[in-house]
């Protein structure tokens, strides 16, 4: 990764291609001579070589860094509010330092803690779970990546619906499963239909993940979208679901949370992640879970035992007092999913007034998709600038014109998109919302 500026100004942005780790040597015994004549091996796994690197975290490093710099970047690259973590659950975290909760706890996490889900899951989406079929973890990320690793044996087919979240395919990969990627086009609202489920199944489909509301989309599944994959779910028994639902409290009128576990024989065939970063601002905090059938929770706290055992006791704590300010998180939450709607609709309105933009308006999470298809190809560039024959160059070229840092959408499977984070304030908003529209502007009338 460069953080770098070249001698035409132009910010070294090669890690946007998304390369994997390895080169083509990859799976071959590679020895290094030193200066002292000595050989050693430089093999790596082939699972790990093929893994690609974040583009969401490498450009909101990059912004990070030009910032340091003094350039006034603003970020809408990462998927972090801008809001500090409620004081009650603060003041529980305090409380677990000061009272000595700074031990091992349970690998699966606290009882009070599995409980106070199982309490949220009952209440709020009509799950039955019981503690010993939840799986406290250090964020829903390791929740997903013990998931995909407890059910996929090798050469699995894992469903994964394009836009998809990032980190998706190559959890997949990492567990020696096979991704499956299948196109929802934004015609479809980017949701996933039927017809292109039945289309996509195999004999070795094991595993079909869906997140709403989605990241990178904010589209949402309706009760009626998931009760016609649930059915098709049905006829095929080899097939889970792994439904991540870590956006179910950020969600805008008239649209609703439906858990996929909660339709009609889907129970015992789904996998449910959630955590506590998004709702509650809990990003650091590091805390997610697994709510799952008895055989699949065991299996992943199996391998959380032999990785990374607990999750922090401090932040357990936090996330008791979370699961305790009130339903669908209380009055913070609801204060926090107001301004989220407020920042969704500024900039919906803003990227509606642009010509050249397609947008799918997000019914919830903090993310739009827009089809950016007009601003990039063969003809399209940019005085001052150069050739812009992609999302990636289009990235590149509004990170260095607008000083605004925005996601390539190939790296969620939508090569025709970016996405924005509208988690920033709303003073961070309207300047970026200013300098997207003068830079594409620009783009339009050069690419005509």
């Amino acid at each position: 990764m460069c953080h770098s500026l070249a001698s035409k100004g132009h910010i070294q942005l090669h890690f946007l291609r998304s390369e994997a780790l390895g080169t083509s040597t990859a799976g071959r015994r590679v020895c290094v001579t030193t200066m002292h004549k000595k050989e050693f091996d430089t093999t790596l796994n082939p699972r790990v070589v093929a893994l690609k690197l974040s583009k969401t975290m490498a450009l909101t490093d990059l912004a990070s860094s030009m910032r340091e710099g003094g350039m006034d970047v603003v970020g809408l690259a990462a998927g972090e509010p801008d809001f500090d973590t409620p004081s009650q659950i603060l003041d529980a975290g305090i409380e677990a330092l000061r009272t000595g909760k700074t031990h091992y706890t349970p690998n699966t996490g606290t009882h009070v803690l599995r409980q106070a889900i199982c309490n949220k899951l009952e209440q709020e989406n009509g799950l039955e779970y019981t503690p010993a079929q939840v799986v406290v973890s250090n964020g829903a990320k390791q929740s997903i990546w013990q998931a995909v690793l407890a059910v996929c044996s090798e050469d699995d087919e894992v469903l994964i619906p394009a836009p998809f979240w990032v980190s998706y395919p190559e959890i997949a990969k990492l567990a020696g499963a096979k991704p499956v990627i299948i196109d929802c086009p934004a015609q479809d609202e980017f949701l996933l239909t039927p017809a292109a489920l039945k289309a996509s199944l195999t004999p070795a489909s094991r595993l079909l993940i869906l997140c709403s509301p989605s990241n990178p989309t904010g589209s949402v599944y309706s009760r009626k979208d998931l009760e016609a994959i649930a059915e098709i779910v049905a006829d095929h028994p080899h097939l889970m679901v792994l439904s991540d639902e870590i956006y179910e409290h950020i969600m805008y009128a008239p649209a609703e949370h439906h858990s996929f576990a909660a339709l009609p024989g889907m129970y015992d065939r789904t996998l449910t992640v959630n955590g506590f970063s998004k709702a509650f601002a809990m990003t650091g905090w590091r805390l997610g879970y697994l709510a799952a059938p008895h055989h699949v929770a065991k299996a992943a706290a199996a391998i959380q035992s032999q990785s990374t055992s607990g999750a922090s006791s401090i932040a357990q704590h936090a996330g008791v007092a979370a699961l305790q300010l009130g339903p669908k998180g209380g009055q913070p939450v609801q204060r926090m999913r107001e301004a989220f709607q407020q920042r969704r609709d500024f900039v919906v309105k803003q990227l509606q007034q642009i010509p050249g933009v397609t947008l799918v308006e997000p019914k919830g999470a903090f993310y739009c998709l827009p089809v950016m298809a007009s601003f990039f190809g063969p003809s399209a560039s940019a005085d001052g600038f150069g050739a812009i024959p992609d999302a990636d160059t289009l990235c590149r070229y509004l990170l260095e014109t607008g000083l605004v840092a925005t996601v390539p959408g190939d790296a969620f499977g939508a090569p025709d998109c970016i996405r924005i984070s509208y988690a920033a304030s709303m003073a961070d908003l309207e300047k970026a919302m200013e300098r997207l529209s003068t830079s594409l502007k620009k783009v339009l009338h050069n690419s005509e």
